[in-house]
């Protein structure tokens, strides 16, 4: 690669006071961590990265996270220098730059490309949205994983290079003492993911417990960059597992009275210190935003030919492998269209009617099974959770370091770090899910979050989702975790109500393409409904639909999941005492509130005020269908350990209770 030049050191302290002088105009962000990490992101980018800046969607280029995205100033200044091109909402590359030098001193303002933490599909060149600490680095460890099951899944010999890509991330103090790094760090030494490269930004805090399975090497100068490459090279050579590159650095480097205080981390360094800083760099002291001449020529010779040849020569072999492999090329031109292949639901199961059921965990089970034998790059698993969530792929193996073309994924007892590699994998076009239990989504709240401002259709299957848990108790049993998903904008949240909702949820699910799912799911039997005397599950896709054909109703009954068959017990109830109840069914609000007012007026007429609102979950936010003097049948405290038989009539999740609640409603 050759020696470090002047120009090498000129482009790195312009990557520092880029980002000096954007954090000061925009008197907000973090100048200390860029200034510090200048050095190592150079080289990665200049020096290493596989990245083609005419075209960031090439499938095969590198992927860079900036897992402390509180640094993103050092990322834009990058992808500024770099050349990167734009890419529009709809994918496509336009000859214009993602970010010209007008949109760094724009750093931080309202609709600028450059927010305060970096945010993917807005600029391009981002890869992940990060800045709540160490989800970059369960996303690192999510497209590593993906490029591993890409070259298992589709690689043939002698088109090996198709499915070379390596993974680089940066991350900081705060990342490493984060849970989610080491759930996912512990995950990605298990499955010996050598093409995973993690440099830590080490400023003293203690990496022990994080290290396991890992290749460790060390640079104790962060403006050694012969250092930083031949660590770089050497986390290449290593074939057997994940490398974590302990750079030491520091943070606010050059700043004579701020270098290494925490001055430098989250606040503007002030006109003064800033022209020290950049007389210490050899830099005019009173320029502002300066790239000095050979800097952009000097970054498009290094990324820019490297990119560009290597993404021409990808090309040439991808026209030879879908002449060759036809069928394959298409799943995986659609993988980046976010398509389904042709006849994806044909064996969708359609459930009979059945006064017993079952659970709408096992459906599901059935249901995700199916699919996964027409929509070939679903890949997912569980929390430690596949015999009660039901959620294995049976026949479609284990993704190991050794079977990397194995489908379900064992990512043990790490809800956090299973949601941040899950948001990696879709990074990279997998349709990927997890499960767990519905009580435990508090523990991956926030990458369920990111995925939903990252409009990724992941999708999240939770069982046992309500007070049917029964014995286990108020600890297991979920109250106000539903609607609390609910609160999450961009999420869908569907809880359907039998085997063929169910069926209708997953296509929801798996149609997605900009919004994140979870399907809530039952540990306890449900009945099947009679579909030839109740309204096609299909309606589900409206988020909520009317089961029963009365056309002027005393009363609504709305129901979602296990209480929807407690609404339709109790309207035949009522029905026989001269009342007519209609029964809703209600499985996803979001998809409700995006239909047109005429549809969701007569779904829920608003004449009709006489309403019994059912769900065992939190009462909360159930006003806005209930009405100001309509019943909600639901939780108000924590559950309790009893069989379930026992709970039911204790907590008022009774055909009775439903229909004494209805009569009170029409004043009898």
């Amino acid at each position: 690669m050759g020696e470090f030049t002047p120009l090498d050191v000129t482009c790195v302290n312009t990557i520092r006071t880029l980002a000096m002088d954007a954090v000061q105009k925009a008197n907000s962000g973090h100048p200390g961590a860029p200034m510090g990490l200048a050095p190592v992101a150079y080289t990665v980018w200049n020096r290493f990265l596989n990245y083609d800046p005419a075209n960031p969607l090439w499938p095969n280029r590198d992927r860079f996270v900036l897992s402390n995205g509180h640094a993103s100033m050092l990322l834009y200044s990058l992808i500024h220098l770099a050349g990167i091109k734009n890419v529009d909402e709809h994918g496509k590359v336009h000859d214009e730059p993602s970010l010209p030098l007008e949109q760094l001193k724009h750093f931080r303002q309202l609709n600028s490309k450059t927010p305060g933490h970096p945010e993917h599909e807005y600029t391009a060149g981002v890869e992940t949205t990060t800045g709540p600490l160490g989800q970059g680095v369960g996303n690192a460890v999510g497209m590593a994983i993906a490029q591993k099951w890409m070259a298992g899944y589709y690689g043939r010999p002698g088109f090996e290079a198709l499915f070379e890509h390596r993974v680089y991330a940066i991350c900081g103090d705060g990342c490493m003492m984060e849970g989610v790094a080491s759930e996912a760090a512990s995950l990605a030494g298990h499955l010996k993911l050598n093409n995973l490269t993690l440099i830590y930004d080490d400023n003293t805090i203690t990496i022990d417990g994080h290290t396991d399975g890992w290749n460790i090497l060390r640079v104790n100068d962060g403006n050694d960059l012969d250092g930083m490459q031949k660590a770089l090279a050497g986390a290449k050579a290593c074939t057997d597992k994940p490398t974590l590159i302990v750079q030491k650095t520091l943070i606010g480097y050059g700043a004579p009275n701020k270098q290494n205080t925490h001055a430098a981390h989250g606040e503007p360094l002030g006109p003064d210190e800033i022209k020290l800083a950049k007389k210490a760099y050899g830099w005019p002291e009173d320029s502002s935003f300066l790239v000095p001449d050979g800097v952009y020529d000097h970054f498009k010779a290094g990324i820019g030919k490297r990119g560009g040849d290597a993404h021409a020569a990808w090309a040439k072999l991808f026209a030879d492998y879908k002449a060759k492999f036809p069928e394959q090329a298409a799943q995986l031109e659609a993988i980046e269209k976010r398509e389904l292949p042709a006849g994806w639901d044909k064996g969708v199961p359609v459930f009979p009617a059945d006064a017993k059921g079952l659970a709408t965990r096992e459906s599901s089970g059935q249901v995700i099974n199916a699919l996964a034998k027409t929509i070939p790059w679903i890949v997912g698993g569980s929390a430690d959770l596949n015999p009660s969530t039901k959620t294995f792929m049976k026949g479609e193996g284990t993704f190991t370091a050794t079977t990397p073309a194995g489908r379900n994924i064992h990512f043990g007892v790490r809800e956090h770090g299973m949601g941040a590699i899950m948001n990696g994998m879709a990074l990279a076009g997998l349709r990927s899910y997890g499960s767990g239990f519905m009580i435990f989504s508090d523990y991956g709240r926030p990458p369920i979050r990111l995925a939903a401002i990252m409009n990724l259709p992941v999708f999240y299957v939770f069982t046992h989702d309500s007070i049917g848990v029964g014995e286990d108790g108020p600890t297991h049993q979920p109250i106000e975790q539903i609607m609390s998903l609910r609160a999450i904008p961009g999420l869908i949240v569907l809880r359907p109500g039998d085997a063929n909702e169910v069926a209708e949820a997953y296509k929801v699910a798996v149609q997605s393409k900009h919004a994140p799912v979870v399907l809530a799911m039952t540990r306890q039997a449900l009945p099947t409904l009679d579909r030839t005397k109740y309204a096609p599950a299909s309606g589900l896709a409206k988020g909520g639909y009317a089961l029963n054909d009365v056309p002027k109703p005393d009363v609504l009954l709305i129901g979602t999941g296990s209480e929807v068959s407690l609404c339709v017990d109790a309207a035949e109830k009522l029905a026989a005492e001269g009342i007519k109840a209609r029964v809703v069914s209600l499985p996803s609000w979001e998809l409700f509130d995006k239909q047109p007012q005429e549809y969701r007026d007569s779904v829920i007429p608003p004449a009709v005020t006489a309403r019994v609102c059912v769900e065992m979950g939190g009462a909360f936010g159930w006003e806005r269908f209930a009405g100001l003097t309509g019943a909600i049948i639901g939780m108000r405290s924590f559950g309790a350990s009893a069989p379930l038989k026992d709970l039911l009539p204790h907590f008022g999740f009774t055909t009775a209770a439903v229909v004494a609640a209805a009569k009170k409603q029409v004043g009898k």
